[in-house]
């Protein structure tokens, strides 16, 4: 990349180690990492990119393998310029760099029930982007509006409708950086709110192997969703079922394993590429297929070079 005419006023460094920034803590560098001071910092320098270069948003990443080849990508990764949180009357917003999990305890402090997102892993933006849900409840249900940073430099707020939110996925433009989110939430009493996401809590705990270096859910559930995004609880027929009734709970591959405890879970259990855990994910995909008929798609991020 050629010197830009902007220059950065936040950390703009080549050849970062991407392994460093996922919860598998595997992969490549990318060409560059951006991580903006500020919504001005980061609309100068987007508008400054060269047209062909690549912009990838990177959350904490908790949904996200990245190869073992890197990134032919400029990485924007939000920090502490991007994590307010405030609660005004019904409407929560919170910076796109702010945790799930703290959205949800704010809100919970001030009497507003965004619950679900307490056992979410993950950062608001890719909460949007994915319409992640918990516990019966998606971010398609509370969101108002999102601000956006497009990858021409301009600076946007959509609709939520503007996303056409479905089952894990939106229509976010192509490399826009979302850097907040407004949502709707219901009064609740604070006490009850928070007892409710200790349960929460305890039951993923006691489900799901929290400790070990995954990225949440590998695969979507076959059951599908309604028009509306939201996923059909009451099926019978989820990821993990038919990952067991394939064979493949526990399989391993190098350092990759699926996990025991929960068989839609890929986890670094030791010294694991990224080849080793995306080859894994596939020979279960293959599994699921040749006894099943069932084609399971990938829920987890998978971007860059080989």
């Amino acid at each position: 990349m050629d010197k830009l005419s902007y220059t950065p006023r936040g950390a703009l460094t080549p050849n970062y180690p991407l392994a460093d920034l996922t919860w598998l803590r595997v992969g490549g560098p990318a060409d560059w990492l951006f991580q903006p001071a500020d919504e001005a910092d980061l609309s100068a320098c987007l508008a400054a990119l060269p047209a062909d270069v690549t912009v990838f948003p990177m959350g904490v990443g908790s949904n996200l393998i990245v190869r073992d080849g890197g990134l032919r990508a400029v990485v924007i990764r939000l920090g502490r310029g991007f994590n307010a949180i405030s609660v005004m009357g019904e409407t929560v917003t919170a910076g796109a760099a702010a945790l799930d999990a703290h959205v949800a305890r704010r809100a919970a402090e001030a009497g507003r029930d965004l619950t679900f997102l307490r056992t979410i892993p993950g950062a608001i933006g890719g909460a949007v982007r994915m319409n992640a849900g918990c516990y019966g409840a998606y971010v398609a249900d509370h969101l108002i509006s999102v601000r956006v940073v497009l990858r021409t430099g301009e600076v946007v707020e959509m609709a939520a409708e503007d996303l056409h939110l479905a089952y894990r996925s939106s229509t976010l433009p192509d490399q826009a950086v979302i850097v907040s989110a407004t949502f709707r939430a219901a009064a609740g009493d604070p006490a009850a709110l928070a007892a409710r996401m200790e349960e929460q809590i305890a039951k993923r705990d006691a489900s799901q192997p929290t400790k070990a270096r995954s990225a949440g859910s590998t695969f979507r559930n076959p059951s599908g969703a309604s028009s509306t995004g939201r996923a059909d609880d009451s099926q019978e027929l989820k990821a993990w079922k038919v990952i067991d009734a394939a064979g493949m709970r526990g399989a391993t591959l190098g350092g990759a394993q699926i996990s025991p405890m929960h068989s839609n879970f890929l986890i670094n259990a030791g010294g694991a590429t990224a080849r080793d855990l995306e080859t894994l994910g596939e020979e279960v995909r293959k599994k699921v297929l040749q006894t099943q008929g069932i084609s399971l798609e990938w829920e987890i991020m998978r971007v860059g070079e080989y």
